[in-house]
Protein backbone atom coordinates (compact mmCIF):
# COMPACT_ATOMS: atom_id res chain seq x y z
CA UNK A 1 0.00 0.00 0.00
CA UNK A 2 1.15 3.44 -0.80
CA UNK A 3 2.39 5.75 2.07
CA UNK A 4 2.03 8.89 2.68
CA UNK A 5 5.75 11.42 1.57
CA UNK A 6 6.14 11.71 5.04
CA UNK A 7 6.71 7.92 5.42
CA UNK A 8 10.42 8.50 2.42
CA UNK A 9 11.65 11.30 3.97
CA UNK A 10 14.76 9.31 4.85
CA UNK A 11 14.63 7.08 1.59
CA UNK A 12 13.41 9.21 -1.41
CA UNK A 13 13.83 7.88 -4.46
CA UNK A 14 15.45 9.20 -7.25
CA UNK A 15 12.84 10.33 -9.68
CA UNK A 16 11.45 12.81 -6.85
CA UNK A 17 14.60 15.15 -8.02
CA UNK A 18 13.87 14.28 -11.76
CA UNK A 19 14.50 17.34 -13.98
CA UNK A 20 14.62 16.84 -17.87
CA UNK A 21 17.97 17.45 -19.22
CA UNK A 22 18.57 19.75 -21.95
CA UNK A 23 18.39 18.16 -25.14
CA UNK A 24 21.10 18.78 -28.02
CA UNK A 25 20.45 18.45 -31.81
CA UNK A 26 23.39 17.52 -33.50
CA UNK A 27 23.06 18.16 -37.13
CA UNK A 28 26.44 17.72 -38.79
CA UNK A 29 26.63 15.29 -41.66
CA UNK A 30 29.64 13.18 -40.88
CA UNK A 31 28.05 10.37 -39.01
CA UNK A 32 31.31 9.11 -37.12
CA UNK A 33 32.18 13.34 -36.19
CA UNK A 34 28.51 13.05 -35.03
CA UNK A 35 28.61 10.18 -32.78
CA UNK A 36 31.55 11.26 -31.35
CA UNK A 37 29.78 14.60 -30.48
CA UNK A 38 26.84 12.85 -29.14
CA UNK A 39 28.58 10.15 -27.16
CA UNK A 40 31.04 12.93 -25.39
CA UNK A 41 28.25 15.58 -25.14
CA UNK A 42 26.18 12.81 -23.18
CA UNK A 43 29.09 11.76 -21.13
CA UNK A 44 29.51 14.93 -19.89
CA UNK A 45 26.48 15.21 -17.58
CA UNK A 46 23.00 16.50 -17.39
CA UNK A 47 22.57 16.69 -21.27
CA UNK A 48 20.30 13.91 -24.12
CA UNK A 49 21.40 14.37 -27.16
CA UNK A 50 20.15 13.47 -30.65
CA UNK A 51 22.08 13.40 -34.43
CA UNK A 52 20.71 14.57 -38.16
CA UNK A 53 22.89 13.96 -40.40
CA UNK A 54 21.55 16.38 -42.69
CA UNK A 55 20.16 19.84 -42.91
CA UNK A 56 16.92 18.58 -44.24
CA UNK A 57 16.63 15.87 -41.48
CA UNK A 58 17.48 19.18 -38.96
CA UNK A 59 15.15 21.03 -39.87
CA UNK A 60 12.39 18.74 -39.67
CA UNK A 61 13.10 17.37 -36.10
CA UNK A 62 12.78 21.27 -35.32
CA UNK A 63 9.30 21.29 -37.10
CA UNK A 64 8.07 17.79 -35.86
CA UNK A 65 7.87 19.56 -32.25
CA UNK A 66 8.66 16.19 -30.70
CA UNK A 67 9.58 15.89 -27.53
CA UNK A 68 12.02 16.47 -25.38
CA UNK A 69 12.28 19.40 -28.04
CA UNK A 70 16.06 20.81 -28.67
CA UNK A 71 17.06 22.99 -25.78
CA UNK A 72 20.61 23.67 -28.35
CA UNK A 73 21.33 23.16 -31.96
CA UNK A 74 25.56 22.37 -32.48
CA UNK A 75 24.70 22.93 -36.70
CA UNK A 76 27.82 22.16 -38.94
CA UNK A 77 27.99 24.99 -41.12
CA UNK A 78 29.18 23.46 -43.98
CA UNK A 79 26.41 20.69 -44.82
CA UNK A 80 25.22 19.17 -47.96
CA UNK A 81 21.61 20.63 -49.43
CA UNK A 82 20.22 22.94 -46.56
CA UNK A 83 23.58 24.88 -45.24
CA UNK A 84 24.55 25.57 -42.11
CA UNK A 85 24.04 28.97 -43.14
CA UNK A 86 20.44 28.82 -44.32
CA UNK A 87 19.49 26.55 -41.51
CA UNK A 88 20.18 29.06 -39.27
CA UNK A 89 18.38 31.81 -41.22
CA UNK A 90 15.35 30.01 -41.33
CA UNK A 91 15.36 29.01 -37.24
CA UNK A 92 15.95 32.43 -36.90
CA UNK A 93 12.79 33.41 -38.86
CA UNK A 94 10.57 31.84 -37.38
CA UNK A 95 8.58 32.71 -34.03
CA UNK A 96 8.60 29.84 -32.17
CA UNK A 97 12.22 29.07 -33.00
CA UNK A 98 13.98 32.23 -33.27
CA UNK A 99 15.38 32.07 -29.59
CA UNK A 100 16.80 28.23 -29.73
CA UNK A 101 20.58 28.73 -29.06
CA UNK A 102 22.90 27.64 -31.95
CA UNK A 103 26.60 27.31 -31.84
CA UNK A 104 28.09 26.44 -35.50
CA UNK A 105 31.03 24.43 -36.18
CA UNK A 106 33.17 24.54 -39.25
CA UNK A 107 36.14 22.68 -40.48
CA UNK A 108 37.64 26.30 -41.50
CA UNK A 109 39.45 28.81 -39.50
CA UNK A 110 38.28 31.49 -42.32
CA UNK A 111 36.93 34.69 -40.75
CA UNK A 112 34.63 34.71 -43.24
CA UNK A 113 32.70 31.99 -42.32
CA UNK A 114 32.70 32.90 -38.51
CA UNK A 115 31.04 36.19 -39.76
CA UNK A 116 28.79 34.76 -42.08
CA UNK A 117 27.66 32.18 -39.44
CA UNK A 118 27.10 34.76 -36.69
CA UNK A 119 25.71 37.33 -39.17
CA UNK A 120 23.07 34.22 -40.17
CA UNK A 121 22.11 33.91 -36.44
CA UNK A 122 24.33 31.50 -34.63
CA UNK A 123 25.11 32.80 -31.02
CA UNK A 124 28.33 31.56 -30.83
CA UNK A 125 31.11 28.83 -33.14
CA UNK A 126 33.58 26.35 -32.71
CA UNK A 127 36.52 25.61 -35.44
CA UNK A 128 37.27 21.64 -36.11
CA UNK A 129 39.04 19.82 -34.47
CA UNK A 130 38.33 21.26 -31.10
CA UNK A 131 38.04 19.75 -27.40
CA UNK A 132 35.17 18.73 -26.05
CA UNK A 133 35.32 20.73 -22.72
CA UNK A 134 35.12 23.83 -24.65
CA UNK A 135 31.68 22.55 -26.97
CA UNK A 136 30.45 21.81 -23.22
CA UNK A 137 31.70 25.31 -21.68
CA UNK A 138 30.06 26.68 -24.43
CA UNK A 139 27.06 24.80 -24.30
CA UNK A 140 26.64 26.02 -21.01
CA UNK A 141 27.22 29.96 -21.44
CA UNK A 142 24.75 29.65 -24.19
CA UNK A 143 21.84 27.61 -22.10
CA UNK A 144 22.69 30.38 -19.51
CA UNK A 145 22.26 33.25 -21.58
CA UNK A 146 18.83 32.13 -22.76
CA UNK A 147 17.61 31.60 -19.40
CA UNK A 148 17.99 27.45 -19.18
CA UNK A 149 18.23 26.27 -15.22
CA UNK A 150 20.64 23.54 -15.68
CA UNK A 151 20.52 23.37 -11.39
CA UNK A 152 17.48 21.57 -9.98
CA UNK A 153 15.59 24.13 -7.50
CA UNK A 154 14.99 22.68 -4.09
CA UNK A 155 11.72 25.38 -3.74
CA UNK A 156 8.93 26.36 -5.88
CA UNK A 157 6.47 28.91 -5.03
CA UNK A 158 4.12 30.67 -7.07
CA UNK A 159 1.99 33.22 -4.59
CA UNK A 160 -0.21 30.08 -4.79
CA UNK A 161 1.17 26.64 -4.67
CA UNK A 162 4.62 26.41 -2.16
CA UNK A 163 6.49 23.00 -2.94
CA UNK A 164 9.63 22.08 -0.96
CA UNK A 165 11.12 19.32 -3.10
CA UNK A 166 13.62 18.37 -0.36
CA UNK A 167 10.81 18.42 2.51
CA UNK A 168 8.18 16.70 0.96
CA UNK A 169 5.49 19.07 1.42
CA UNK A 170 3.20 20.69 -0.42
CA UNK A 171 0.81 24.05 1.21
CA UNK A 172 -1.89 25.48 -1.61
CA UNK A 173 -3.34 28.86 -0.50
CA UNK A 174 -1.53 28.68 2.83
CA UNK A 175 -3.21 24.83 3.57
CA UNK A 176 -1.26 22.15 3.55
CA UNK A 177 -2.01 19.38 1.23
CA UNK A 178 -1.08 15.64 1.86
CA UNK A 179 -0.02 13.60 -1.12
CA UNK A 180 0.93 10.02 -1.21
CA UNK A 181 4.58 8.78 -2.76
CA UNK A 182 3.40 8.74 -6.69
CA UNK A 183 1.30 11.90 -6.45
CA UNK A 184 4.31 13.89 -5.11
CA UNK A 185 6.48 12.46 -7.91
CA UNK A 186 4.30 13.66 -10.75
CA UNK A 187 3.95 17.35 -9.30
CA UNK A 188 7.31 17.30 -8.86
CA UNK A 189 8.59 16.28 -12.52
CA UNK A 190 5.82 18.35 -13.61
CA UNK A 191 6.44 21.58 -11.62
CA UNK A 192 9.97 21.65 -11.56
CA UNK A 193 9.40 21.48 -16.28
CA UNK A 194 6.99 24.43 -15.87
CA UNK A 195 5.62 25.26 -19.64
CA UNK A 196 7.17 21.85 -21.04
CA UNK A 197 4.73 19.38 -22.10
CA UNK A 198 6.18 15.98 -20.23
CA UNK A 199 5.44 13.07 -22.41
CA UNK A 200 3.14 10.34 -20.89
CA UNK A 201 5.96 7.63 -21.41
CA UNK A 202 8.44 9.80 -19.17
CA UNK A 203 5.95 10.34 -16.31
CA UNK A 204 5.54 6.45 -16.18
CA UNK A 205 9.17 5.47 -16.44
CA UNK A 206 10.09 8.20 -13.91
CA UNK A 207 7.30 7.23 -11.42
CA UNK A 208 6.64 3.21 -11.76
CA UNK A 209 10.02 2.50 -13.31
CA UNK A 210 10.15 -1.56 -13.12
CA UNK A 211 6.53 -1.62 -12.70
CA UNK A 212 5.20 0.59 -15.56
CA UNK A 213 3.68 -2.75 -17.38
CA UNK A 214 -0.03 -2.19 -17.49
CA UNK A 215 0.54 1.18 -15.31
CA UNK A 216 -0.62 3.00 -18.26
CA UNK A 217 -4.55 4.03 -16.89
CA UNK A 218 -3.32 4.16 -13.65
CA UNK A 219 -1.15 7.60 -14.41
CA UNK A 220 -4.52 9.38 -15.69
CA UNK A 221 -6.12 8.07 -11.90
CA UNK A 222 -2.87 9.64 -10.18
CA UNK A 223 -3.47 12.88 -12.04
CA UNK A 224 -7.07 13.33 -11.26
CA UNK A 225 -6.43 12.44 -7.98
CA UNK A 226 -3.61 14.75 -8.14
CA UNK A 227 -5.39 17.23 -8.67
CA UNK A 228 -8.77 17.15 -6.87
CA UNK A 229 -6.40 17.39 -3.80
CA UNK A 230 -4.45 20.19 -5.14
CA UNK A 231 -8.26 21.60 -5.29
CA UNK A 232 -7.89 25.40 -6.35
CA UNK A 233 -4.22 24.97 -7.43
CA UNK A 234 -5.16 21.97 -9.23
CA UNK A 235 -5.91 23.72 -12.33
CA UNK A 236 -2.02 24.50 -12.79
CA UNK A 237 -1.90 21.15 -14.61
CA UNK A 238 -3.25 20.93 -18.45
CA UNK A 239 -3.37 17.77 -19.81
CA UNK A 240 -2.11 17.88 -23.39
CA UNK A 241 -4.44 15.08 -25.41
CA UNK A 242 -2.25 12.69 -27.09
CA UNK A 243 1.00 13.77 -25.46
CA UNK A 244 1.34 14.03 -21.40
CA UNK A 245 1.10 16.76 -19.30
CA UNK A 246 1.97 20.51 -18.45
CA UNK A 247 2.68 22.28 -15.60
CA UNK A 248 1.85 25.94 -15.64
CA UNK A 249 2.52 28.55 -12.75
CA UNK A 250 -1.29 30.10 -11.51
CA UNK A 251 -0.21 34.00 -13.17
CA UNK A 252 -0.14 31.52 -16.20
CA UNK A 253 -3.05 29.82 -16.10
Amino acid sequence: MQGTVSSILNNSPSFLLTIMKPHILIIEDDPDIAESIRYNVERAGNYTAQVALSGEDGWSVLQRRENPEPSLVILDLHLPGINGFELCRRVRNEERLKKLPIIMLTAMADENDKVRGLEAGADDYVTKPFSVRELVARMRAALRRTGYEEEEKSYYDDGHLKIDYHGFTVICEGKEVKLTRKEFALLAILSRNQGRVVPRERLLDHVWGLEYYGEARTLDVHMSGLRRKLSGCGDSIETVIGIGYRFRARTEV
